[in-house]
């Protein structure tokens, strides 16, 4: 990345002027903080003692048995305070909005639980928060809506466009523009203008370091690939970012493939995108010829976005990532087929990562390794899926 947030051709900083004092303010303070050992120190003792860190890299010989082939690793994010990997950015963004002097967080969620983190972290430092969720999502998450209420923040429901996490996005962003003064945007993925895909990279990069740290000590060398779900990103970059460097790992990014990615209801927005710009920044975006933005499914709210973060959109292009779809049923199946063969309940989101991985594990050695960020828990997703399923 470039000093004005570029990664190759994505990413800058694409933003109302309004808006141009209080990230260049956040990008100072950022690069300020993230070089303070008192900062960093405080963020690692809320990581172990409150988030739980570090997760488990937990050996999953059933699966791996079922799938043949490679021996297949899940690094446990689920097991989290929270049930996510997303905890970990909000922790380090509302400690750094505490130490700037902002008193309001406003974050965006889809599937939730980036929502029920910022609130969580909100509460434990005692700022105001407010969570932006689109109304399709709202209906989808019910009990992390109650959750984010429970933890003292107020939701607001978006009722404009496709009612999803796009707009929840916008929402939160005009709400940002006329706030700024005292508010600080705690965007959940490693999307937006500059600093925020950086910022929040950098957050989730202690998923890698820790996995990174946790294979050679069990298996004596590097994994020989990582598998990770991609809707704006951030677990799966936070994944691959220590491993960038191992040419020997590869990498495979799997994002939402829908109802298929010639139906146009999908949400793979590297595998189908083009260049664009969308919330401040220059990435791969799912749009029509005249630019504008296509509407988007998934059955996992997390995934349902339609761009990705632009360090994706350069890892796709630098071909240092792979990047496949899963569509809608594979993940369902996935969740059924974690939940038996290893008691273990995946988020839908997480659920892509593990079906794409089933399939890549059959095709290596057993004498090879998969590591798959299991990002979340499935306990948000199992009325939706029993519903699907009328077992409701």
């Amino acid at each position: 990345m470039n000093k004005n947030g570029y990664f190759g051709d994505f990413g800058g900083f694409f933003v109302p002027e309004i808006l141009v004092s209080a990230l260049k303010e956040l990008d100072r303070e950022y690069r300020s903080l993230s070089t303070d050992m008192e900062f960093a120190d405080e963020l690692s003792h809320l990581l172990e003692t409150y988030a739980g860190r570090p997760t488990p890299l937990f050996s999953a010989k059933n699966l791996s048995k079922e799938c043949g082939g490679a021996k297949i690793y899940l690094k446990r994010e689920d097991l989290l305070h929270t049930g996510s990997h997303k905890i970990n950015n909000a922790l380090g963004q509302a400690l750094l909005a505490k130490r700037i002097g902002k008193t309001r967080i406003i974050a965006e969620t889809g599937a939730g639980q980036h929502g029920v983190a910022t609130a969580t972290a909100c509460a434990l430092l005692g700022l105001r928060c407010e969570i932006f969720m689109g109304e399709v999502d709202v209906e989808r998450q019910k009990s992390n809506c109650y959750r984010m209420n429970l933890l003292g923040a107020k939701l607001n429901v978006v009722k404009g466009g496709s009612r999803t996490l796009k707009d929840a996005i916008n929402e939160a962003m005009r709400d940002y523009a006329a706030t700024s003064d005292d508010t600080h945007y705690l965007i959940g993925s490693v999307v937006g203008p500059h600093p925020y895909p950086t910022m929040v990279r950098d957050f989730q990069s202690v998923i890698g370091r820790e996995a990174r740290s946790q294979i050679l000590s069990l298996e004596g060398r590097l994994p020989d690939a990582l598998v990770a779900c991609v809707g704006g990103g951030s677990n799966s970059i936070g994944l691959f970012h220590p491993f960038v460097a191992d040419a020997s790992v590869r990498m495979f990014g799997v994002e939402a493939g829908g109802k298929g990615i010639n139906s146009g209801m999908h949400s793979a927005s590297v595998v189908k995108g083009t260049d664009g710009v969308l919330h401040g920044a220059m990435t791969l975006v799912l749009q029509d010829e005249d630019g504008q933005i296509n509407e988007t499914h998934s059955v996992a709210a997390g995934l349902d976005y339609p761009a990705v973060g632009p360090e994706h959109a350069f890892f796709s292009r630098s071909k240092r990532v792979e990047y496949r779809a899963i569509s809608d049923d594979e993940a369902v199946s996935a969740f059924h087929h974690l939940s038996e063969s290893e008691g273990i309940v995946p988020a839908l989101e997480s659920a892509h990562a593990i079906s794409f991985a089933s399939k890549l594990a059959n095709d290596m050695s057993r004498e090879q390794s998969i590591i798959v960020c299991l990002s979340g828990r499935g306990d948000k997703d199992v009325n939706q899926i029993a519903a699907m399923e009328g077992k409701l």
